[in-house]
C-alpha cells in the first residue's frame, strides 16, 4: 500500500471525524500525484518549524513507540498543507504558529507548553463553533474551494491534531507501533486478539 492509499483509509478510519478541508486535501494528495503544484505555500523560519515538531510530539509523544517526530510528521504536516490545503488554511495554521511564537513556546518547559496547548485546545472549541456555522451559512452541497478566499479557515489547533494523526497512521512508523504490520499476510481469519494484543494492518 503506498502512503497515498493509506491516507483515504485514514479517513475512514477516523469515522468522518475530519473536517471538510483535511479531507479535500487527502483527495487533492491522490488526484494532483504526479502533478506541478500551483499553489501558494507557508513560509516557516526555522523556530516556527521547531514549534511546529513540538507541538505534534505533544500530541503523540514517544513512548515505548516511535512518537511524532520519529515518524517524520513535522514534515508532512508541511508538504500537506503546502501541497494540498488552500489559503483560508494557511492564514489560520500561521495565526496559531505565530501565537505560540510569540508565547516563547520553545523556550518553556514541558508542563508550561502543555498548560499553554490545553488552553489553545479550549478557544478552539469557540474557534469551531464560529467556523461549523460559516459552513451552514455556505451551504453542505457547495465546495470549500468556491468560499470567499478570506474566509477564515480551520483553527491552527484542530488542523494540527488532523494532520498529526493521519501522518503518524499513515508512516511505517506509526503503523508498526500501534498495529501488527503483515506486509505479505497469510490467509484471512477470524481470531479472537489477546487482552494487550495490536489489531492487523495489511
Amino acid at each position: 500500500m503506498n502512503r497515498r492509499d493509506a491516507l483515504l483509509k485514514v479517513a475512514l478510519l477516523f469515522g468522518g471525524t475530519l473536517t471538510a478541508p483535511t479531507l479535500l486535501a487527502m483527495s487533492r494528495a491522490e488526484q494532483e500525484s504526479g502533478t506541478t503544484k500551483n499553489l501558494v505555500g507557508l513560509s516557516l523560519s526555522d523556530s516556527q518549524r521547531a514549534i511546529i515538531a513540538e507541538v505534534a510530539e505533544h500530541i503523540i509523544p514517544k513512548t515505548t513507540t516511535a512518537g511524532a517526530k520519529d515518524a517524520g510528521v513535522p514534515a508532512f504536516i508541511e508538504l500537506m498543507l503546502n501541497d494540498c490545503y488552500r489559503q483560508p488554511e494557511h492564514e489560520s495554521f500561521m495565526e496559531g504558529v505565530v501565537d505560540l511564537e510569540k508565547k516563547n513556546f520553545l523556550s518553556l518547559s514541558k508542563d508550561e507548553q502543555v498548560n499553554v496547548l490545553k488552553q489553545v485546545e479550549q478557544d478552539t472549541k469557540e474557534l469551531m463553533k464560529q467556523y461549523n456555522v460559516k459552513q451552514v451559512k455556505v451551504g453542505d452541497n457547495v465546495d470549500k474551494e468556491s468560499m470567499d478566499a478570506k474566509a477564515k479557515g480551520v483553527p491552527f489547533w484542530r488542523l494540527m491534531k488532523e494532520l498529526t494523526l493521519t501522518g503518524y497512521f499513515t508512516s511505517e512508523a506509526g503503523i508498526k507501533a500501534s498495529f501488527i504490520y503483515e506486509p505479505i499476510p497469510g490467509k484471512f481469519e477470524a481470531i479472537k486478539i489477546k487482552p494487550g494484543q495490536k489489531s492487523f494492518a495489511y
